[in-house]
């Protein structure tokens, strides 16, 4: 029904893509929207940019508050309705006292998982410090997470529904910076973003430790453009912003680094 090798064709995310493939054909062919699973920034990316080329669909992401990483992505036919109401998503928090026993993102993720839970079916862990943390879930689960998550690291916990309007999302903390640059290469650019040394960030890009717009790219030589968004494993984010080209035939560039 769709093109399913082409959209395949060298697909980063080829077994998440070729499942999104299956949700849009079963939408066609019922004439109601399929929701996904939690996507991965990459994995949403990707079904956005190969599945958005086709005029018969049309697809809407949301993880339960607007800057939400993790997202699930809804497929429906292009002519029909589409809002964020109908994809179904719960949070629940988790709370205990971690003053004496604090608790990471990665021990919340790993106390979720452990219950048996695969990654795709949490969204985002908002971390609230010495009081616990709140989760994207499907909501199915809420009940089951009641149960079996008893605990994370030392500290007991409780598990319960709350209202999406109670998640409390941090201020993403921002730096604006301006550079100026004889190219517009990604080592040059991420290099100054990110306050590494060219040779460094050389090293990072052809290890596979950076993406472009949530696609890994090993060639440093990449030329970025405004709107761009870098991505460096362990150091952040970095958007690039306005691009002039100065008197000296050089790029003044204004940055955005999400830290």
């Amino acid at each position: 029904m769709l093109p399913r090798q082409e959209l395949l064709a060298g697909a980063d995310n080829r077994d998440c893509l070729a499942r999104l493939i299956d949700l849009a054909e079963q939408s066609i062919r019922t004439w109601e929207p399929a929701i996904s699973d939690f996507l991965s920034p990459p994995e949403l990316a990707e079904a956005q940019e190969r599945l958005g080329r086709l005029t018969e669909l049309q697809l809407l992401p949301w993880g339960g508050y607007p800057q939400a990483e993790r997202q699930r992505l809804a497929i429906a036919r292009s002519e029909m309705p589409l809002e964020v109401e109908q994809i179904a998503i719960a949070a629940v928090e988790i709370a205990g006292n971690f003053l004496f026993d604090p608790a990471s993102h990665r021990d919340f993720l790993g106390s979720l998982l452990g219950t048996g839970l695969v990654r795709e079916k949490v969204g985002d862990i908002l971390v609230l410090g010495d009081r616990g943390a709140q989760a994207l879930v499907m909501p199915e689960l809420v009940e089951f997470l009641g149960l079996h998550l008893t605990q994370v690291r030392s500290v007991p916990v409780k598990v319960r529904e709350i209202p999406l309007a109670e998640l409390r999302v941090p201020a993403p903390r921002v730096k604006q910076l301006t550079t100026v640059e004889a190219s517009l290469r990604l080592d040059a650019i991420a290099s100054a973003g990110f306050g590494l040394s060219r040779s460094k960030m050389v090293d990072l890009i052809s290890g596979g430790d950076v993406r472009v717009n949530w696609k890994s790219v090993t060639q440093p030589s990449t030329q970025l453009k405004s709107g761009d968004l870098v991505t460096v494993r362990g150091k952040g984010r970095l958007s690039v912003g306005e691009i002039q080209v100065t008197k000296k035939e050089r790029y003044r560039l204004e940055l955005t680094r999400y830290v």
